[in-house]
């Protein structure tokens, strides 16, 4: 079963100016919800079941979902309380039905081939496997550096880079981690997990060049706008 679980529950403060009475993923982006841009590709990607995890106005999201009829069967978590994005992911793991399951943001689209990923993580006999994204001229995101067999070695602090690659927001988690490193109820994924164990768990990178954004920013709201504007029509 190839599962996906969604993070849907920040409250977009980068987003107050432009977006302010919904959740990131309800945003408005080409005249629909980003949050059916998401479920569109997990659609064409062939997945059998996604999880939110929603937090802030939730009552938004599961409305929303009522409406809806997809391939693919969805459940949701709802946080009572601030878990941050490692107490999310573990929380929303409670419905996972294998032992592993792809995570992404509700903010963001990369737009890679969730199948390669998978056979990439499954090859490296992976704990987590992140879809890195090769950028140019940036200081926005931090990068990451891998060794020869694409196992990350650092997380890099964010400064200007020509050119790099920086985690594109899309892992496959294996449930297992959660146990092994007896994880709290809230905690960060990216402090917690990434950073604190990138010598004792295998996390590897997979890079893939594909259309990418975040819509966490107003300039790239209004950009991605335009993009899935153009695609709908």
């Amino acid at each position: 079963m190839k599962e996906c679980i969604i993070l849907a529950g920040g409250l977009g403060t980068r987003l107050q100016s432009v977006v302010n009475d919904v959740p990131k993923c309800m945003a408005e982006v080409g005249g629909k919800p980003f949050l059916y841009h998401l479920f569109d590709y997990l659609s064409t990607q062939s997945f059998d079941h996604v999880i939110l995890s929603l937090g802030y106005k939730a009552n938004s999201v599961v409305e929303w979902l009522q409406e809806k009829n997809y391939s693919f069967k969805v459940s949701y978590v709802i946080e009572e309380y601030p878990l941050g994005t490692g107490g999310a992911i573990k929380l929303a793991f409670e419905k996972v039905l294998g032992q592993e399951a792809f995570v992404m943001n509700g903010d963001t689209f990369f737009n890679i081939n969730t199948n390669f990923l998978l056979d990439f993580h499954t090859n490296k006999s992976a704990a987590i496997s992140i879809a890195l994204k090769l950028m140019v001229d940036f200081d926005r995101y931090g990068s990451v550096e891998l060794d020869g067999d694409d196992r990350i070695v650092s997380f890099c602090e964010k400064k200007y880079m020509k050119q790099g690659l920086i985690n594109g927001g899309i892992y496959i988690i294996n449930k297992s981690i959660f146990s092994e490193l007896n994880l709290p109820e809230k905690f960060s994924f990216e402090n917690d997990v990434l950073y604190s164990h990138t010598e004792d768990l295998s996390i590897y990178g997979c890079p893939q060049d594909n259309y990418f954004i975040d819509i966490g920013i107003p300039s790239d709201f209004e950009k991605a706008n335009i993009d899935f504007g153009a695609k709908i029509k």
